[in-house]
């Protein structure tokens, strides 16, 4: 390879990630084509005068992305081909290209992004070769159907002790993602059953109970939570909701509204499905209890993900069933053998059991309240009282009211002709869905491009 990093000590931002931005900006460029081998990772450190933990870090990300692949015995090579996809201007990079020509997306709020770049891949990495010392032999064998119980065990105390879930590790199913878990419980239940769904709600989710033929009922939410008054008018047998920080609107469900939502269940004879997508991001006040744990009459499916917390490539969820379940949801999930896997589960065994997961829980709250706190303030120092958010107190996104002529449509295609990609909130709705709303996610945006982003939404919305 004839081009070589440089390196600036005196930045802020870490080598490893230098280093990693270098080779994504040149294989963007051009400049480092496909199938192109890359330098071993014993050269580059000892050209640069780094560690090698240090050219490892910036590998791995490479990897994770997609950008790079190792070939055994071989080396690095490299795996994008430009044209392949659509130009995307780099955030942070400067463009060559004319004036005219700058409009391209560069700066994605996506509500389901998270930062990457923060993944402890090193700590992931001693982990990973760890499960595979102490469990040998057991990593080539198909596993348990339901999950490994080394990680059953250990998700059954963190939600006791973080989310108040009560729970036995013979409770709880593991999957690959919760679409997974959620096509299991389909098949728990049935089809032509009726569920009561948040509106407006997770449109993925209710796609997928729609796919496996259950009626949906929409029920509409205010600000304390899913109303009761219609849940008492509908009867329906089972209920999705969003608690702990409702999709899309971002609102907590109160307590009160958790006791009598709880007790509509134990009198209706409803199972109520509790999904806690992001639960572990709040940034003002104590975590509310989960209404698992308050429940008192077995009647809550909790379901949760590792996709927000750590990475979404690794397809890990899980779902915690009341006994009445366990039968038919284990006979059923015996059809699918288990999705994840052995390796990469007794991994995060290792990884939860190090305390290097509520390392990086604890470092990536503090990252995204950072973030969050710079998202408000722009949001506030360039567009005021032309916009309301919503939701801002838990999670990885807002919601945004735009005062403005322009529609929800016209809003997004105007952010896109400024290089900034944000989403709409109406297909989240069954009734009536909003005219100007969007969705504003800042997990996976960097700082600086969070406040470029709004200023260019500024620019866009001509307020």
């Amino acid at each position: 390879m004839d081009i070589m990093p440089f390196l600036n000590r005196d930045l802020d931002v870490p080598l490893y990630q230098q280093l990693y931005q270098f080779f994504k900006e040149n294989m963007h460029e051009g400049r480092i084509q496909k199938g192109i081998k890359l330098p071993s990772k014993r050269l580059l450190a000892t050209q640069l005068s780094i560690s090698q933990t240090t050219v490892e870090r910036a590998y791995e990300q490479l990897a994770a992305e997609g950008y790079i692949v190792s070939k055994p015995r071989s080396g690095w090579f490299a795996a994008y081909n430009e044209s392949d996809f659509v130009h995307v201007k780099m955030p942070g990079t400067l463009s060559n290209k004319p004036k005219g020509q700058e409009n391209e997306q560069s700066i994605d709020f996506h509500y389901g992004n998270v930062d990457s770049t923060h993944f402890p891949f090193s700590a992931w990495r001693k982990s990973m070769v760890s499960s595979l010392g102490q469990y040998g032999q057991q990593l080539y064998q198909p596993g348990n159907i339901l999950g490994e119980l080394e990680l059953r065990t250990l998700i059954a105390e963190y939600l006791y002790y973080s989310r108040g879930v009560h729970c036995q590790p013979e409770q709880i199913i593991i999957g690959a993602g919760s679409p997974v878990l959620m096509h299991i419980l389909c098949q728990v239940f049935g089809p032509n059953i009726c569920i009561g769904f948040e509106d407006p709600g997770s449109s993925r989710s209710r796609r997928i109970f729609e796919a496996n033929h259950m009626k949906i009922l929409p029920i509409p939410v205010d600000d304390e939570g899913i109303c009761i008054k219609n849940l008492r008018k509908e009867r329906p047998s089972l209920l999705y909701v969003t608690p702990s920080h409702q999709f899309p609107l971002g609102t907590i469900m109160t307590i009160n509204r958790r006791i009598q939502l709880l007790k509509w269940a134990a009198e209706n004879q409803s199972l109520i499905i509790e999904d806690d997508y992001d639960g572990e991001f709040r940034y003002s006040g104590q975590p509310i209890p989960s209404l698992q744990g308050l429940d008192h009459h077995n009647c809550v499916i909790y379901m949760g993900t590792f996709s927000k917390s750590l990475l979404p490539s690794l397809r890990i969820s899980y779902m915690v069933l009341p006994s009445s379940l366990l039968e038919k949801a284990s006979e059923i999930t015996s059809l699918y053998k288990q999705t994840v896997s052995c390796h990469n589960q007794l991994t995060l065994a290792e990884f939860i059991k190090k305390g290097d997961w509520q390392k990086h829980i604890n470092r990536m709250r503090k990252l995204y309240q950072k973030k969050r706190a710079i998202l408000l303030e722009a949001l506030q120092s360039e567009l005021g009282e032309q916009v309301r958010i919503r939701g801002e107190n838990s999670g990885l996104h807002i919601l945004l009211d735009v005062y403005s002529p322009f529609s929800e449509k016209e809003l997004i295609e105007k952010a896109k002709g400024e290089g900034v990609k944000i989403y709409p909130a109406s297909p989240f709705y069954k009734n009536d869905p909003p005219t100007a709303t969007v969705l504003i996610g800042f997990a996976g945006v960097s700082e600086d491009d969070i406040q470029e982003g709004i200023k260019k939404l500024k620019a866009a919305w001509e307020i």
